[in-house]
């Protein structure tokens, strides 16, 4: 017959651990006395180990009916040092009643009167009874207090990640009505001047939708779905500034899988059309470049145009992106813009985890 494990709790463990050592070191005492007797001092271990108990967890009894544990420090003082004298008066009358009944039991010449025994080992029996009743309640006590400490510690922990998700979640639900608004717009403008083109728009967009935004929502996507995104919007806007946009994608092998936010790539490339290429009337060139550097990823997107302060990082999506990013990697993630003559690079560093 298979016998259930046995689980015994951490409180039951510490109680039946410690009074034993307890017990075990004052029999230890006695055995370094004359005229040890094993019987007698297996005895005594054992009612010293069952009375310790109960004392104790009659105490726990009425600290978890009151809730002392849920008390201020100040408080809990307050109630434990009547309690650890009361305590102490507990079990220096119930170890001397012991006492002096063993010695009867065990002792045929033992005579002295119980109330002359009392009178004589009351105050060392009460000096133990309280340093051992303060140190078992300080120990129970600061065990409850830690864990309370550690528990409120979770408590805001799993408030902010909360709060964190539900500051992910506006965000991303703000992504995918820009993204489409930009795109609705570009469509737009081919209707009256190249209603083929529209039409050719419509489909990518439709594409984009279906795989992109229609599609199981989540905050990280793979580098190659993000690239297949950019390159879909980047036709569409090729569409709308025709010869006046080329673009160039290179992405360093071996990176295709590696998890980035979502839309973190088209954001940037929409800044660089909106703020680049739409001002200039010869358009130019967008260069994107992803790449590993150190223990980074390094995503670069280049246009041509002049680097204005006030364009820079203050555009709705990229302040969606920044604070993303922040929610994401605290400050391990970096979002930056340099200049260079004609030439506006924006450098988004992720860490590699």
């Amino acid at each position: 017959m298979l016998i259930g494990k046995i689980n015994i709790s951490l409180y039951w463990k510490c109680q039946l651990l410690g009074w034993s050592f307890a017990a075990l070191y004052w029999g230890y005492q006695g055995y370094m006395g004359s005229r040890f007797n094993w019987w007698l001092g297996l005895l005594h271990f054992v009612t010293d180990v069952i009375i310790c108990v109960l004392i104790t967890h009659s105490y726990r009894c009425l600290s978890r009916r009151n809730h002392f544990q849920n008390l201020p420090l100040k408080q809990l003082i307050w109630r434990l040092v009547p309690a650890v004298i009361v305590l102490g008066i507990i079990y220096t009358f119930i170890i001397t009643v012991k006492i002096h009944l063993l010695r009867i039991a065990f002792n045929d010449n033992y005579s002295v009167p119980y109330k002359e025994f009392f009178q004589y080992n009351v105050t060392s029996i009460f000096i133990t009874g309280v340093r051992l009743m303060a140190i078992w309640l300080l120990a129970y006590h600061l065990y409850h207090y830690r864990e309370r400490e550690l528990q409120v510690i979770r408590d805001n922990v799993r408030l902010e990640l909360i709060s964190r998700e539900a500051k992910l979640n506006n965000l991303s639900a703000q992504i995918n009505p820009h993204f489409l608004f930009n795109s609705l717009n570009t469509v737009k403008a081919l209707i009256a001047d190249d209603p083929k083109s529209a039409r050719r728009a419509i489909d990518l967009l439709s594409g984009i939708l279906r795989t992109g935004l229609y599609a199981e929502v989540a905050e990280f996507i793979s580098l190659e779905e993000e690239l297949s995104l950019v390159n879909d919007y980047l036709d569409i806007e090729q569409l709308r500034f025709e010869e006046r946009l080329t673009y160039s994608i290179r992405l360093v092998d071996g990176l295709q899988n590696i998890k980035i936010p979502r839309f973190a790539i088209q954001l940037l490339v929409e800044n660089a059309i909106k703020h680049g290429i739409g001002k200039l009337m010869a358009g130019g060139l967008i260069v994107i470049k992803v790449e590993q550097v150190n223990h980074q990823l390094r995503i670069s997107v280049q246009n041509p145009g002049k680097f204005e302060c006030h364009d820079s990082l203050h555009g709705v999506g990229l302040k969606n992106l920044k604070e993303r990013l922040l929610l994401l990697y605290n400050d391990a993630a970096s979002l930056s813009t340099h200049h260079d003559e004609n030439i506006v690079t924006m450098i988004l560093n992720i860490p590699l985890v």
